[in-house]
């Protein structure tokens, strides 16, 4: 291989058996998608998976198709050619990519599927001369481009009223379970906790780049701790929690920043300057704090900003009376 020189092939240049085998391939892996994508929406959204499965049956049918007419036409044995050996091709996403961002962003690769194959298709029966050949891809980008239709007529059929809001409020659930707590239970766990150490040493050392630091190691500790911790402590598959992956990531992350909100003031030279901005930033964070638990967990905002100001404030004062002394 020369470096810099592309070893697949141009569009243009492949064969019209290639260009059935090429086809053949892409249906094919189509279809595993969405039924990859059906299989993971069953337990959670099983209307939805029914689409998915109508749409991976009708794949199966254009790939059938396609073999028949190359069967007729060059014989049972079909080269191996697919995308990624075409210069140019469009490209699948990885399921992995896209089961991580729920179902409308699943929805939306399926139509975007649909998209590129349609154009395919069209791309195909340009070049080709057979006539057997150029109505069947002529067929097919057709059939394609009535896919929105007819997975719009599977929902119809399969997701009626009822059934999508159930499945927006699952959805709605399961990213609450996954992300909003463990993320809502780490900034919690860093703006409060490292508030008495950072303000202690402050008042006691009254020097910015000594508070700074210990504020930074003492807001990653916490956040790989509580990182660790939200990740072993449920794998998630009785509870329903979701990924412990997600889960660890949310919690950590939070902690994190939430710890270092106010710890960065005191990047600021002077004390008294780094110590009043800090002292804001823990305000703006726990009425942040009190936000999220009133949206996602309808917690009366009052309540909650009661309970988080108050604890916040303890916290704070103890780090502020054991550094003075």
């Amino acid at each position: 291989m020369i470096p810099g020189i592309s070893t697949r092939r141009r569009f243009r240049d492949l064969s019209e058996q290639d260009i059935l085998a090429l086809a053949i391939s892409s249906e094919e892996d189509d279809a595993r998608i969405y039924r990859s994508y059906a299989e993971m929406l069953r337990a959670d959204f099983p209307a939805s998976a029914t689409v998915f499965d109508g749409m991976a049956a009708e794949e199966d049918e254009h790939r059938r198709k396609l073999i028949d007419l190359h069967a007729k036409r060059f014989g049972d044995v079909i080269p191996l050619i697919r995308r990624e050996h075409v210069s140019g091709f469009y490209a699948r996403r990885p399921v992995w990519l896209i089961e991580n961002l729920g179902i409308d962003r699943i929805r939306d690769e399926a139509a975007q599927m649909e998209r590129d194959a349609e154009r395919f298709y069209r791309a195909a029966a340009a070049v080709t001369t057979d006539a057997d050949t150029r109505k069947l891809l002529g067929d097919l980008a057709a059939a394609e481009a009535g896919h929105t239709r007819t997975a719009n007529a599977l929902e119809e059929q399969h997701v009626d009223g009822d059934a999508r809001d159930e499945e927006t409020s699952a959805a709605h659930r399961q990213f609450v379970l996954t992300w909003v707590q463990p993320g809502l239970a780490g900034l919690m766990d860093g703006s409060v906790s490292t508030l008495a150490p950072i303000f202690a040493v402050a008042f006691a050392t009254q020097n910015t780049w000594t508070t700074f630091l210990v504020g930074l190691a003492a807001s990653v500790g916490a956040g790989i701790s509580m990182g660790f911790t939200e990740a072993a402590s449920d794998d998630g598959q009785i509870s329903g929690r979701g990924s412990p992956l997600k889960r660890g990531f949310a919690s950590g992350i939070m902690t994190t920043i939430g710890g270092l909100g106010h710890a960065l003031p005191y990047l600021i030279a002077d004390f008294w300057t780094a110590t009043v901005i800090a002292i804001i930033v823990v305000f703006v964070e726990l009425w942040a704090i009190a936000w999220i638990q009133n949206r996602y967990m309808q917690t009366p905002f009052f309540r909650a900003a009661f309970q988080v100001v108050l604890g916040g404030a303890l916290v704070f004062a103890a780090g502020v009376l054991i550094g003075s002394g």
